[in-house]
């Protein structure tokens, strides 16, 4: 192959690596969103607090490491207790 062509392929490669880099760079959030059942075949395991935090979104969970009951954020900065639990 031509050496000329063979830098050029080079320096196209080296710039979209370059591109791809940029372009996932901190492109992620910590929330994923599923449209579908999700099975998990392993433990859940929730974040547990003393006491509530102040401010919640609408789905989160924790467990109250005082009485090992879950609460559910029912809505924004609303705990609520999560079903029957004795």
């Amino acid at each position: 192959m031509n050496p000329d062509l063979q830098q050029q392929i080079n320096a196209l490669k080296a710039q979209i690596e370059t591109l791809a880099g940029d372009y996932y760079a901190n492109n992620f959030s910590a929330s994923q969103d599923f449209a579908k059942f999700s099975r998990f075949k392993t433990r859940l395991r929730l974040p547990i607090y003393a006491t509530a935090p102040t401010k919640c979104e609408l789905g989160e969970v924790y467990v109250n490491s005082g009485t090992g009951k879950a609460y559910v954020c029912s809505a924004a900065n609303t705990w609520s207790l999560i079903g029957t639990q004795s």
